[in-house]
């Protein structure tokens, strides 16, 4: 161990992230689609990955990204969206044996998502309907203005000829660009340009697809839809069968209530299935079910797993389906019975702890893809149960916190689960300064994997001698229906409760210096801290992250005012009294605590209001805090620099007030 260190902050951003995986049906090759950092261009680049006769490459490189890998049915071909010079996505397809892709695909609007017919050479895929001359003209005269909630523009679902995409590619070789057809030298701000490859399939401008799947005979189309792309009407989607050849569409009774997703057509093409909440509550199980589309009889799947099922794909022996139980997902497949089959043996089943966080099987169930990390493994990509990928190597050259999952009760008498980071060296005789570092959602899970940090550098952390916790609190995934729904008009009183019970845990065990305690949080998390702020004396410092100070501030500003209705019960005007009691902001007069806020000023999540309303009040109380407003940013960083500045903050933050350290570096100055 000798000369080793924890990973830099810099080092944990530029680790590869991986997603969209995709196994071929002859199960010899595997797509995905890999992020790596650039720090030159201050930009994530997303690059597809391919791994057959033994080796892995990327089939794009630098600035020309590529995203959503989709093998053909023989297996043969691999379409993509990849970026072309007007930035937007567009299909491409790499033949069998070639070393590039080609373009295929000329909407004028962003291709969202695509799907290979079985049966012929189409492809199938979503993308914005186009602008309507009558609001470009509006915009010439007026300006651009926005009536909010109507000019809204829907995802259409189009197909696609490939051989006739191929001729328009090659044309567009042939032609100087003033003479080809889709770059007309008109102003494009006042003419809505048009796909003249391409052929729209629906246009309802009340039907936004979110979704959908082609029948294994390539006739039919099911697909999930809602009134608008508002995400407020998600809790509206609807499920549709289309018919391709007559254009027929039809939507599905289904008697559910609320958001429903993860849609597939069975192997014969009678049935599909998808995922549904039972009474539409955001905080209940996720269950699976399937339906005729011919009858349109239902049959929900029993499977005894009191938590959330998530549907993947169809296929030969059944349906592949991820089950999550605490801190850990295993993928296994069931049949209509509701039978289980666990796709690993006993050789290599999976342990406690282990987490697949994505999978893709072969229509004939013999073949299996999966990405999985584990207390002692990064995130590995696996194909029929041997890893393809060496991410993890880089664990051998370095120190890494060790983590593990504790368990306490709160004064209720309910348990709660945590992940505990510490030292490789960790003595439990010694006393340690504690940081708590909640997560967001509430629906969501800590996990105990390495360097799986977003927002807050733990590695870092563990280098300057903190232990850090962080607790699945009340309304966590993982943890059944009955635990999600505790925090049901109780956001913030029962959190607090669950997390300083946990800190109370950690000081009674002998190894935490109580008087050197801090406390951060992104978004929910955020929200938990900042009402930890205002009410609680019990951290020596405290970060929010995109949190919510205020619950009428944030009903009125969010995208999704449907959250707050589902977890409080009602709408402010109806219920003040719960938005009170809940509100950060309604305990700012006891607050003192030196507060960090960092929050995204383009946030539609959380408004970047509730910064203000934060910040503003510790002011007035005052409490030594500081605001942060990351310019451009929505809910999250979506680029290695603004990372890299909030995990900076935090740590100089915390060791400043926690452990004495100098704070000049927190205003990232350049000393040159």
């Amino acid at each position: 161990m000798t000369g080793k260190q924890y990973f830099s902050i810099e080092e944990a951003i530029a680790l590869p992230r991986f997603s969209s995986l995709c196994i071929s049906d002859d199960g010899k090759k595997v797509a995905w689609v890999q992020r790596q950092t650039d720090w030159d261009s201050n930009s994530y680049q997303y690059h597809v990955w391919i791994y057959e006769n033994g080796r892995s490459y990327p089939l794009t490189r630098g600035i020309y990204e590529s995203f959503s890998p989709q093998w053909s049915s023989d297996s043969q071909s691999l379409a993509y969206l990849g970026k072309v010079s007007s930035k937007k996505k567009q299909i491409f397809i790499k033949a069998d044996g070639e070393a590039a892709g080609i373009q295929v695909s000329h909407a004028p609007e962003d291709v969202s998502e695509l799907k290979w017919s079985p049966s012929e050479r189409r492809l199938f895929f979503l993308a914005q309907e186009p602008e309507s001359k009558a609001v470009i003209k509006r915009r010439e005269l007026y300006g651009n203005i926005e009536y909010v909630n109507r000019d809204c523009r829907s995802s259409c679902l189009f197909y696609l000829d490939i051989d006739k995409g191929l001729e328009k590619t090659n044309s567009n070789f042939t032609l100087p660009k003033d003479l080809r057809e889709s770059d007309s030298t008109e102003d494009n701000n006042k003419t809505p340009q048009k796909d003249e490859v391409a052929v729209q399939l629906t246009v309802n401008k009340n039907l936004h697809i979110y979704e959908f799947d082609i029948s294994p005979s390539g006739d039919k189309i099911v697909f999930l839809a809602a009134p608008s792309p508002i995400l407020e009407d998600r809790d509206k989607l609807g499920l549709y069968i289309l018919d391709i050849g007559s254009r027929n569409q039809r939507q599905l009774e289904i008697p559910f209530v609320g958001f429903k997703s993860n849609i597939g057509f069975s192997p014969d093409g009678k049935f599909v299935h998808f995922n549904y909440y039972r009474s539409g509550r955001w905080f209940d199980n996720q269950l699976l079910a399937v339906i005729n589309i011919e009858s349109s009889e239902i049959s929900c799947i029993p499977i005894n797993n009191d938590e959330d099922i998530e549907s993947l794909s169809w296929s030969k022996k059944g349906i592949l389906i991820r089950l999550p139980h605490h801190t850990s997902i295993y993928v296994s497949l069931v049949n209509l019975p509701g039978k289980i089959t666990n796709l690993f043996t006993e050789n290599i089943a999976l342990k406690n702890n282990d987490f697949i966080q994505n999978a893709s099987i072969t229509k004939d169930s013999e073949h299996l893809a999966y990405l999985k990390a584990n207390p002692h493994s990064l995130y590995e990509i696996y194909l029929n149960n041997q890893p393809i990928t060496k991410t993890s190597i880089v664990l051998e050259n370095h120190l890494f916190a060790r983590k593990q999952v504790i368990s306490w009760k709160n004064s209720d008498g309910i348990d709660i689960e945590g992940i505990l980071s510490t030292p490789e060296n960790f003595n439990s005789n010694q006393q340690y300064p504690l940081l708590v570092i909640v997560h967001g959602g509430p629906r969501a899970t800590s996990l105990p994997l390495p360097l799986n940090d977003i927002v807050y550098p733990i590695e870092s952390f563990i280098a300057k001698g903190f232990i850090v916790l962080e607790p699945n609190y009340r309304g966590s995934a993982g943890y059944g229906e009955a635990f999600r729904s505790l925090n049901y008009r109780n956001l913030g009183i029962g959190d607090q409760e669950d997390v300083i019970s946990g800190v109370d845990y950690l000081i009674n065990q002998g190894f935490v210096d109580s008087e050197k305690v801090g406390l951060m949080g992104w978004s929910q998390g955020g929200y938990i801290s900042a009402y930890c702020s205002t009410y609680s004396d019990r951290f020596k410092a405290i970060s929010v992250g995109a949190g919510i100070s205020n619950w009428v501030t944030y009903y009125v500003g969010t995208d999704i005012p449907t959250f707050t209705r589902y977890y409080l019960g009602d709408n402010p005007w109806n219920d003040p009294i719960i938005y009170q009691i809940t509100s950060p902001m309604s305990g700012i007069k006891s607050a003192c605590t030196p507060t960090l806020i960092q929050h995204g000023d383009n946030d539609k999540r959380v408004p970047v209001s509730n910064a203000y309303e934060l910040y503003r009040g510790l002011q007035d109380m005052g409490v030594e805090t500081e605001l942060v407003i990351f310019k451009n940013m929505e809910h999250g960083s979506s680029n290695p620099g603004t990372s890299r500045a909030l995990m900076k903050q935090n740590l100089i933050w915390f060791c400043h007030y926690i452990l004495g350290e100098s704070k000049d570096e927190f205003y990232l100055l350049s000393k040159s």
